[in-house]
């Protein structure tokens, strides 16, 4: 049988079709409020898969919306106790699957008293933190017992995807947030064990995206560290160049992320750089000299990097079992982590 990790990575297109469905008209109201009276700026906080998908979020929002986007740090609040924020005018959006979380709780009291307008993406709907939201919009994941998070990972991205499509009213990803479900579901069957699975005794990688596809490299990073106990890093395929390419050598491993918009041409160029630094690399986007990755043909940009995780998701289970691991009970972790 499946891992939970798996069967609920397979959950992921209904639970989409029901995020859709059940928040339609708050999202539209939400669209029409922040076209009426924009905010001066946006804040996203969250911790691991959470977080990874704010970053999704906060490309989506920056390059459609022109609005700047600041992650800001739980800790600012729990640990600092920081009491004065000046977050007036300002849009404050917690991601969370539980909800619970302390130093999270205490950053969303500090933003609602620091006059921000509190948007809540949360899985787990009688939550504390759901409690403090202006406005809250349930995940519609469903239970997830996985401690490696999958369908509230892929629910995050299409909730800032149908933010950002109904802030913004753009015809494109409206498409594209109809079409989610369904490219999910193609994106599941797609193949990518036997490129993962020259990772087996692998033991450090890189795994790289930039702009949307940033966040999905951050995840399967995470998840590389979760379940197959290995050391990934994520950059940005132009943070890589800063310093990181100097570990690069022959048959260094790593996975290129990427989708057909303006950063396509620059990620490339930097795959290729790795391909004549001598690096075994599987890339979603085709270079002379790297394994091609399997990727679903004509599908959004916007789209793209939440169906690369999807399709990684169906084969990282398998490399952790290759390595002689339980994806389902990953080393010193919970599923609900509670930080202060």
């Amino acid at each position: 049988p499946l891992p939970a990790l798996a069967r609920e990575a397979a959950q992921a297109p209904a639970a989409a079709r029901r995020q859709l469905e059940r928040c339609r008209d708050t999202f539209a109201y939400l669209g029409a409020r922040l076209r009426r009276t924009p905010p001066r700026f946006v804040v996203t906080c969250a911790r691991g898969s959470s977080d990874h998908a704010a970053v999704y979020g906060k490309y989506l929002i920056e390059t459609t919306l022109g609005r700047a986007v600041a992650s800001m740090g739980p800790s600012v609040a729990s640990v600092y106790n920081t009491r004065s924020l000046d977050l007036h005018d300002a849009l404050f959006i917690a991601v969370s699957q539980s909800g619970q979380s302390p130093d999270l709780l205490r950053m969303t009291e500090a933003a609602r008293a620091g006059g921000a307008v509190v948007l809540g993406f949360i899985n787990e709907e009688a939550s504390p933190l759901a409690a403090l939201c202006d406005v809250r919009i349930p995940l519609s994941a469903g239970p997830e017992h996985s401690v490696a998070a999958t369908k509230s990972y892929l629910l995050s991205g299409l909730a800032f995807l149908q933010l950002v499509a109904h802030w913004s009213d753009s015809a494109e990803l409206h498409d594209a947030a109809r079409r989610f479900p369904d490219a999910l579901e193609a994106a599941g069957k797609l193949d990518w064990w036997p490129a993962l699975a020259t990772l087996k005794d692998a033991s450090s990688l890189y795994v790289v995206g930039r702009g949307s596809g940033l966040g999905a490299a951050l995840e399967m990073a995470l998840k590389l560290k979760e379940t197959c106990r290995m050391h990934a890093e994520a950059f940005s395929t132009a943070e890589v160049l800063h310093g990181p390419l100097g570990l690069v050598r022959p048959g260094f491993p790593v996975i290129a992320l990427g989708q057909e918009d303006s950063a396509a041409q620059g990620t490339r160029d930097v795959v290729q750089r790795m391909v004549e630094l001598g690096a075994s690399v599987h890339t979603a986007l085709p270079v002379s000299g790297a394994q091609h990755l399997p990727t679903l043909p004509d599908l959004p940009a916007a789209l793209a990097p939440l169906c690369q995780v999807q399709s990684f998701y169906f084969a990282v289970h398998q490399l952790a079992t290759a390595r002689g691991l339980d994806p389902d009970a990953p080393a010193h972790l919970r599923k609900v982590t509670e930080t202060v």
